[in-house]
């Protein structure tokens, strides 16, 4: 009886951190796909660039956290959209979401803007900067 009751205590000791990850109202940060992107005109090399994304979160537990930019030279531009996701109980229906993302100040010229979803996809727009 002493050694069931050790190993159950060992057990459950080693099990806490695996709980302690996944605890209710806890949060992660997760790369999501957008659906569309919609690419205003009019800027110029003084103006701050941003355009608007839209897309479906799969639940109630998704909420819009940051778009991350990385310039990969000063002509393109990668987005990655980011979403913090709650640990728990959620409402399992469709979330549409749209957010303005900032993407700073562009130089004149064409410019290609590549919105990275997290399966390896992604939409491409250009921009034209005066």
């Amino acid at each position: 009886m002493k050694a069931f009751v050790v190993s159950t205590i060992a057990a459950l000791l080693f099990a806490l951190p695996v709980f302690a990850e996944q605890a209710p109202g806890s949060s992660k940060e997760v790369q999501i796909g957008i659906n569309n992107v919609y690419v205003p005109g009019g800027f110029d090399s003084g103006s701050d660039v941003f355009v608007v994304v839209n897309g479906i979160f799969p639940n109630g537990c998704y909420k819009w956290s940051r778009a991350d930019v990385t310039n990969k030279d000063a002509f393109t531009h990668e987005i990655k959209s980011i979403a913090a996701v709650n640990q728990g109980m959620c409402i399992m229906v469709l979330i549409p979401f749209q957010k303005e993302v900032q993407l700073g100040k562009f130089s004149a010229g064409k410019h290609t803007l590549r919105f990275l979803n997290g399966d390896g996809t992604y939409i491409e727009k250009l921009m034209d900067v005066e």
